[in-house]
């Protein structure tokens, strides 16, 4: 069968890449929900890989660089763009469309933009164009301020985002009402839980659904310092083995799964994450991240692998789990009442703020959280696939 060309753009979206669509773009037997779609996906992206390599796609080789978005004009009122995103497998033929992406949510405004999707009324001729998008794996809205010069995104500047090589313009990212789909922003009712995980023993943890349901645990628990990077993990299957146990279990005890064996068929969500008190430590870039620039350390897993820098969706869950009063982020940051928090993460740092509130029955909710991201388009244009492989 001869190859198909497909207009699509890749992007640089925080400290993730991905391949952006819009959904009128994709072939019809693509544009709706289903195998088809998830096939032709997997092999844009070049999955899925015995190898583990994506030679043969746009894939990257790991959770960051392994994702597609699919963007169209947005069926909700008073939003500009509805936004799907689906996480590739990299050695499976799986696409996991359970969660949002808050890295590549900082290109979906741009993209929304550039592509004629924003009403032309909307964008400034210089200054902020606000974009209002509709996440549709987890029904939120978020509002992405883009900054534009002369009538077009401003793409470079002078921000600077640990785990990016190079400084770009800044977009700011508010997610409103972040708690993920319509359960308690915790699932279980406590700000702090014992997982009890055969042949580990108790492990307190926290288990939020902010921006993306999240496994928090104590690094001092399980015998790390919250230091660590990725390769002091990523190529010890034991260590990889133990954390997918942590979040398998966690994820039990959340209801996001019905047995340990529906885990493997969600990787995706929930994250875990190990957190520890400030402390120095050199980043995966070679600089320093002093004790007096944090309020915490943070480590994060995607995809069955150590993070190299943080998820942005896990960044709102721990803006807002920082935000609570005696949840182990909150705990590890010194605890009392807080709006934002600096952390330390493989690459270096992140600012990250949340507004929460208690409700009269005592559940916690947040109200929306904020933090700034960049994005970049690298190129554009047609990604070919052979017309037989969806």
């Amino acid at each position: 069968m001869p190859q198909i060309k497909i207009p699509a753009v890749y992007v640089r979206g925080g400290t993730s890449k991905g391949v952006i669509f819009k959904l009128s773009d994709l072939p019809e037997r693509a544009q709706n929900a289903g195998e088809a779609r998830d096939k032709l996906l997997l092999r844009v992206l070049g999955s899925p890989d015995p190898y583990k390599q994506q030679i043969d796609g746009l894939g990257n080789a790991s959770s960051s660089t392994s994702k597609a978005l699919i963007l169209s004009k947005s069926t909700q009122p008073e939003h500009d763009v509805d936004y799907l995103f689906g996480q590739v497998a990299i050695d499976k033929p799986f696409v996991d469309w359970s969660g949002n992406c808050g890295n590549m949510t900082a290109a979906v405004g741009a993209f929304a933009i550039a592509q004629g999707i924003v009403d032309k009324e909307k964008i400034p001729e210089n200054g902020i164009c606000t974009v209002r998008i509709w996440q549709k794996n987890i029904g939120k809205t978020i509002i992405a301020h883009v900054p534009i010069q002369n009538g077009e995104v401003l793409e470079t500047g002078d921000f600077e985002l640990d785990g990016v090589t190079f400084p770009a313009a800044e977009v700011v990212i508010e997610f409103l009402d972040p708690a993920d789909g319509e359960g308690a922003m915790f699932p279980t009712g406590n700000v702090v839980d014992l997982l009890d995980i055969p042949d580990i023993g108790q492990i307190p943890a926290t288990l939020i659904n902010s921006g993306i349901p999240t496994v928090f645990v104590n690094a001092a628990d399980i015998g790390y310092t919250g230091t660590e990077l990725q390769a002091d993990i990523n190529g010890d299957p034991e260590k990889l083995a133990f954390f997918e146990k942590i979040r398998a279990y966690g994820a039990l005890k959340m209801g996001l799964i019905a047995n340990l064996d529906e885990a493997q068929t969600r990787q995706h969500t929930p994250k875990v994450a190990f957190v520890a008190p400030a402390q120095s430590y050199t980043a995966s870039s070679g600089k320093m991240v002093e004790k007096q620039e944090i309020d915490l350390l943070v480590r994060a897993f995607s995809m069955g692998k150590l993070h190299h820098a943080m998820m942005g969706t896990a960044s709102v869950a721990i803006a807002t789990a920082a935000a609570v009063p005696n949840t182990l982020v909150n705990l590890a940051a010194g605890g009392g009442e807080r709006e934002a928090v600096r952390f330390g993460h493989p690459s270096g740092t992140l600012r990250v703020g949340a507004a929460v509130a208690q409700q009269p029955n005592g559940e916690w909710t947040a109200t929306k959280a904020v933090m700034s991201r960049s994005a970049r388009v690298i190129m554009e244009g047609w990604v070919r696939v052979p017309d037989d492989c969806f």
